[in-house]
């Protein structure tokens, strides 16, 4: 009887465990972002809602305004310094459409949040 109930709490204790470590494991979207003389490529990325996101964002002209990123929806104004990876981090809470752009509102792009 001892054996039997040390072997059925092994069990719960080892599957109670797996449940608590995938309920915490939620990992950060990353998306690559580059900023052309044609604008944000690609100009629509896909993401999933109530996960955080990192947008990694290059501009690699001199030849455009989009020399920073707006997303008046997360309060996002961040600066894009030529040929230099900038990381903008946020999470999305419900599904539709962020629409992010320059700061002349000129060039614009897509977050599809599902």
């Amino acid at each position: 009887m001892r054996a039997t109930l040390a072997i059925c709490l092994a069990i719960f204790t080892v599957g109670l465990s797996s449940c608590t470590s995938k309920s915490t494991t939620d990992a950060t979207q990353r998306v690559s972002i580059t900023v052309t003389e044609q604008g944000f490529e690609p100009a629509v990325v896909n993401v999933k809602a109530g996960q955080p996101v990192t947008l990694l964002v290059k501009r690699t002209t001199d030849r455009t305004c989009a020399t920073e990123v707006v997303m008046k929806e997360h309060n996002i104004n961040q600066p894009l310094p030529l040929n230099q990876e900038v990381e903008i981090t946020f999470t999305p809470a419900k599904s539709g459409d962020l629409v992010y752009a320059c700061a002349m509102d000129m060039y614009k792009g897509t977050v599809h949040v599902e």
